[in-house]
């Protein structure tokens, strides 16, 4: 240490300076990838274009002047809610720099019909990225429980992790206004609806990803475990063959495809086993498929489950995917069509949606 003389000539230490603690960095935060989803509920989402339709009579202005006619800042929350009204189908950018209001938009908020609002609610709700994606996953199904619906977005759909239970509030809320969701004793169930565009069944968006995604080979097989009696029974070649050949898979039944000589349950088990998914039929709680059903668990096979009667679901198969259907609906049978040639694909994509698992035993 560097030192001085005083004038008796005895050195001193030299007083070292004292420096002041350098300034804290403010963290930078990562703000990441913008959200693919809405940030907001469909009814929010209407904000900015009703404001333009009462004070600029809808036509196309700048984002500063949308704004002002709501009398806040253009800057950062407002951005994302410009954004929202555009995944929503609610805005357009004619050119840069500029929103309008889009026909959707007039059509909820300046209704010539009854039916408008509600019919362009659900036209935004369905064609809205990831909100559709997850409903038309779930459509005609309860909502899984917590943990796995959580598992599921984030692992299916992409969603962050730290944006879940923003996007779960955004995604319920939404789905109550466009009155596409039941709550039954504290459990959510999607309401199998088309939107005003998909008038017709046929591929829907969910398939024609999950087609593309879903690698299956010449000569996989779906197992179909069913009564055989009718109707139940008459509901295979009606619906769930024609739903398997959609996928791409060879439907097999136990009394057409595989019986033959010798015992039945040695065929039953060669089925079961080769398949390489399965659809339970588990309306009226048939002794003989619940046997069948046991055994593709045992095999740890994923398995479509399928039910027109909630109450013959047992409970321990509750937390599994289950396909529900309304023989009053008058298209119900394209409905379950179309839904379990999804699922099947579904279920190889993501065979934990639909194997029973050893934990939940």
């Amino acid at each position: 240490m560097a030192t001085k003389k005083l004038d008796k000539g005895k050195p001193v230490a030299k007083i070292a300076e004292v420096k002041k603690p350098a300034a804290k960095r403010k963290p930078v935060r990562d703000k990441g990838a913008p959200a693919k989803y809405p940030r907001h509920a469909v009814e929010k989402a209407l904000r900015i274009p009703k404001a333009i339709l009462e004070q600029n009579a809808g036509r196309a202005c700048t984002v500063k002047e949308a704004a002002a006619f709501l009398g806040v800042g253009e800057a950062g929350p407002f951005q994302t809610e410009v954004s929202s009204g555009i995944k929503y189908g609610f805005l357009d950018r004619p050119i840069a720099g500029q929103v309008q209001v889009t026909d959707r938009a007039k059509q909820i908020l300046r209704p010539q019909d009854p039916e408008d609002r509600l019919l362009g609610i659900r036209d935004a709700v369905l064609s809205s990225p990831i909100i559709s994606d997850v409903y038309g996953h779930y459509r005609g199904e309860y909502m899984p429980e917590s943990q796995f619906f959580h598992n599921a977005l984030t692992d299916t759909f992409g969603v962050p992790a730290d944006k879940v239970d923003e996007f779960q509030d955004v995604f319920l809320e939404s789905l109550r206004s466009a009155e596409l969701i039941a709550e039954t004793d504290g459990k959510f169930r999607l309401l199998d609806v088309a939107s005003s565009h998909d008038k017709q069944p046929g591929n829907t968006a969910t398939f024609k990803k999950l087609d593309k995604a879903v690698k299956v080979e010449s000569g996989d097989s779906c197992f179909v475990m069913m009564p055989f009696a009718s109707p139940l029974g008459d509901y295979y070649s009606k619906v769930y063959k024609p739903a398997i050949e959609k996928a791409g898979l060879r439907p097999v039944r136990a009394d057409a495809e595989i019986f033959a000589t010798g015992k039945i349950m040695d065929q039953i088990w060669s089925g079961i086993h080769a398949a390489k998914v399965l659809v339970a039929e588990l309306t009226s709680r048939n002794p003989n498929v619940f046997y069948e059903l046991d055994l593709a668990h045992a095999l740890e096979k994923p398995v479509v489950l399928i039910c027109g009667n909630e109450m013959d679901v047992p409970f321990d198969l509750k937390h599994i995917r289950v396909i529900y259907y309304d023989t009053s609906d008058p298209f119900w049978g394209n409905k379950l069509m179309d839904k379990v040639a999804e699922n099947i694909l579904s279920a190889i994509a993501n065979p934990q949606e639909a194997v029973l698992r050893r934990n939940a035993q």
